[in-house]
Formats: structure tokens, sequence, C-alpha cells
């Protein structure tokens, strides 16, 4: 039997020792594939870790949206010192398949999942001094949701030989739907070539249109959660009625000037009213002068004055004349001296 050199034995010893030796490395295991669950189900996140659980052992279990670093994850709950704390927005959703979870199994319950539940979960297991391993598993799960109603809208000159896009799309849908669009009734579809559809964006293209484009199309939005649709009716004007809508635009147009410019008329006029036509001074005032437009026969008090002033005048002529022929007979009754 050959000596085998010391170097390879004590090297092929000191290995046996690291593997047999305890609590040298912390192992964590999780599925390599996405995980994918419908909305209002129980997701169960399988971890499982293998070392030799000491007093420090802890398990730690956190959440990070989609897009976002590894760095920015928020805690759900851990596992220390033989008690178990959920924490977060999901703590009552939250919970271990097993409790406590020092057999080797730290899966992660989660219920009722909901859209926002969609993202990257983090398994970490630490036990010092198991350093050598950085003791981290990741799950990505997806939380499937049917797609809502969508909404149609129409955008273009819908008139002979324009073009017309219809859009179509769902505020939710995981994953994220696609869509065709299909025009209802026994019409003629639209000739090939002159249709573009895009089944991820939900747009569709109508080029060269004629009068046989007009119709009810449905857009259906589908994905393996479920299907959802929407209807919209496309009307392609022709060239008389083009003419007549401009007609009928352009008149409504003038009559609604017109109204305008007679509002503004009236309005002026009724402005010019209100302003006052003279001013009179007082030292311009006489006795019998008569207020602007009241005339002199409808001023009681003015021909009052007037007869007043005539009955004096008369009085006082009256006594002049009285006067003057008790004179004269005065005189006529005095003897006559020759």
């Amino acid at each position: 039997m050959a000596w085998l050199p010391r170097s390879f034995l004590c090297g092929t010893l000191l290995g046996l020792l690291c593997l047999t030796a305890p609590g040298l490395a912390v192992e964590v295991k999780v599925p390599t594939e996405p995980l994918s669950m419908p909305v209002g189900n129980t997701a169960e996140l399988i971890c499982s870790y293998s070392t030799s659980v000491g007093s420090n052992f802890a398990l730690e279990w956190s959440f990070v949206q989609p897009g976002k670093p590894i760095s920015a994850s928020k805690p759900i709950l851990y596992f220390t010192n033989g008690h178990l704390y959920p924490t977060g927005s999901k703590a009552e959703r939250a919970s271990l398949l097993q409790n406590p979870p020092t057999g080797g199994v730290a899966t992660l319950k989660l219920s009722d999942v909901r859209p926002s539940d969609t993202g990257t979960y983090l398994c970490h297991v630490n036990n010092p001094p198991d350093f050598y391993t950085n003791g981290l598993g990741l799950i990505n799960l997806t939380v499937l949701v049917p797609p809502s109603r969508p909404s149609c809208s129409q955008s273009g000159s819908a008139f002979v030989g324009g073009s017309a896009a219809l859009r179509c799309s769902s505020a939710q849908g995981a994953p994220k739907p696609v869509y065709t669009w299909a025009r209802l009734g026994s019409f003629p579809t639209p000739s090939p070539g002159s249709v573009v559809q895009d089944e991820v964006s939900g747009q569709l293209i109508l080029t060269n249109l004629s009068l046989t484009s007009s119709g009810t199309y449905r857009c259906v939005a589908t994905n393996q959660m479920g299907t959802a649709s929407c209807e919209l009716t496309l009307s392609v004007i022709g060239p008389s009625e083009g003419r007549v809508a401009g007609t009928l635009i352009g008149v409504l147009l003038g009559v609604l000037l017109l109204s305008v410019a007679v509002f503004c008329l009236v309005r002026f006029q009724k402005e010019r009213k209100k302003t006052p036509k003279e001013m009179y001074g007082g030292s311009d005032l006489r006795e019998d002068a008569v207020a602007p437009g009241i005339s002199e026969q409808a001023s009681p008090k003015a021909d009052s004055r007037k007869g007043l002033l005539e009955r004096s005048l008369s009085a006082s002529s009256a006594t002049t004349t009285k006067s003057a022929s008790t004179e004269t007979t005065t005189k006529s009754r005095l003897p006559m001296i020759i």
C-alpha cells in the first residue's frame, strides 16, 4: 500500500470536518418559476431552508412592488425569539404554513390576494454565526385579474375618403388583455388593406372610408381570466351630407352672431336713456318756471297764481276809478262864485 502525501490527508480531513460541522451555512430554496394566483384566492409562497436552528435564528418575509429595487422592500412578517410578528398593510392576511418555522419550512400564506399583491416576495433566513450565504430567496407573484369593461372611443374625420381611429382600453386586467375588433350585423366588411388592428394597444384604424364602413363595432378584451367588451357606432358622412352639415353650421353661426348684435344694441339704448338730458342751476329758475317735460296747462299752481294776480290788478283799478269819481262829485256840489 502506497503512502499518501501528508498534505493530501490533511486537506481531506479538513473537508470532512467542514461538511459535518453544524451551522456552517444557511441554504434557502424557493421555486424558480413565477407564481400566478387568481384574485381572491389564497397564495402559498413556498420557502424552505437548511441550517442548525439556534437561539439566534430569525426569519423575515418582505415585499417589493414591480419595477422597484430590492432595497425598497417592506416587511410583511418576521419571526424571532420564538414569536411571530405580522406587520405592514398585509398583516391581517399574512401567516406561516408552519408556526414556529423551526423545522426547515418557512412558507408564507397570503389570503384574499389582490391586484396590489403583485410583486416580488423575499424569504430571508438569518442564523448567526452562519454567514457563508445570504440566506435569501426571491418569489415573483402575479395576481390574475379578469379584464374590466373596456372603454370605446373614436377620433378622426368620419367622411367618405377620410380615416377614423377606434380605440379600446380596460382599466384593469392581469395579465394585460388582448383586444380584438369586429363589426356587427350583415353589412359588408371594409375591404382588405383599409383596416389596421393592434391587439396590444386596442386600436383599430380605418382608412379610405366609404358609406359601407358605417356600422356598429365591438371590441373584446381577453385574458386567461375572462373577457369583457364595449361597442361603438361609426357613421360615415357622404359628400351631400357634408355640404348640408356645413350649411347648417354656417346658418347657426350667423343666427348666433345676429342675436349677439341685437342684444348689444338693445343694451346700448337702455344705457343711453338712463343718462340725464340737461342740468339746471339755481340762478336760472323763475317763480313761474315749469319743470322740463310738464306743460303750463298741466300746472295748477301756476294758473292759481296767475288768477290771483289778475284779480289784484282789477281791484286796484276799480279803487282808483271810484276815488276819481268821488272827487268830481264833490267839486260839482260846491257853489260857484262869480
